[in-house]
């Protein structure tokens, strides 16, 4: 019986499922048999599902050996094993920051990623399993990022840090790490400003932000980064841009729900060998889950 969890993932992966489902289709219409054509055909598929060429030529290849090997019968049989391959290309390494406490997170992306609202809808969860939360509005560019975080603190019930618009963001990761040191909450979340990873001065910044944090912080600091799904491989591209800066410890992939190419997700644990901790799969509160490899690989595919 399916879960809430992956019924509500499911949902959410449907732009991306229907387009896979549509390409299976037309595979098993030409016929059952595993030829060349057929392992070809299947490369172009997951392709243009945004895994990635190296990762599906490996993932092909992997799913050749266990044909022969499992005696797979036919092209139907084959494409029930994928959802396997593709969790396997996940990270082992399954630790997830947000669980730790005491624990400081920064948050960080570039603009558009829903990256305050995330944090929002962190400190949410957070706060209903009984965890103590505290926030830092390190968004001092942007007016609308600290009315944003004051709405979901006060939701939450969780108490805020911020400092004048325009104030230096390191300023306001000093202060909150400061209020974390006397008070002491499981988890605190500090939000930053969206920056393009093509800048190097503001990337400096975020160097910066984080040394900071690290520096006058009694709990552990991690850096999360959020990306928005729907930019696929550009996205890939920021996110080698904000580990190399940042050795990142985590991601939360955005917005699954509204691309066609969710498989992006592979593509992106693959390359960083970082852990996706939460998805996006919608707007509300709920709408952000934890990240289960083999549950994802399922509901992105349909089968398994």
């Amino acid at each position: 019986m399916a879960t809430p969890w992956y019924k509500r993932v499911s949902e959410g992966l449907s732009r991306s499922r229907e387009r896979l489902e549509g390409q299976f289709n037309v595979l098993l219409r030409k016929g059952p048999d595993l030829d060349d054509e057929f392992w070809e055909d299947l490369e172009d598929t997951l392709i243009g599902a945004d895994i990635g060429a190296t990762a599906v030529a490996e993932i092909t290849d992997r799913l050749r050996d266990d044909a022969a090997r499992q005696a797979l019968p036919d092209a139907e049989a084959v494409l029930d094993h994928l959802a396997v391959e593709l969790a396997r290309e996940f990270p082992e390494d399954t630790s997830d920051p947000l669980a730790e406490s005491p624990v400081v997170v920064l948050v960080v992306g570039v603009n558009g990623t829903g990256k305050t609202t995330t944090v929002g809808k962190l400190a949410t969860e957070a706060a209903r399993a009984g965890r103590s939360v505290l926030l830092g509005s390190g968004d001092t560019y942007r007016a609308a990022a600290v009315e944003q975080l004051d709405i979901w603190a006060e939701r939450a019930g969780v108490p805020v840090v911020r400092r004048e618009r325009g104030a230096d963001p390191a300023a306001v990761a000093f202060d909150t790490v400061v209020r974390a040191n006397e008070t002491r909450p499981g988890l605190t979340l500090i939000d930053t400003a969206g920056r393009l990873h093509t800048s190097p001065d503001l990337m400096r910044e975020l160097q910066k932000v984080q040394r900071i944090a690290r520096r006058e912080s009694a709990a552990p600091v991690r850096s999360l980064l959020v990306m928005d799904a729907t930019t696929g491989q550009n996205g890939l591209a920021q996110a080698r841009e904000f580990h190399s800066a940042l050795e990142l410890d985590a991601l939360v992939l955005t917005k699954l729900d509204g691309t066609a190419k969710g498989g992006i997700a592979v593509a992106i644990a693959r390359e960083l060998g970082i852990p996706i901790v939460r998805i996006g799969v919608g707007e509300g509160a709920d709408d952000l889950k934890p990240f289960v490899p083999a549950e994802f690989a399922r509901a992105l595919v349909g089968r398994g």
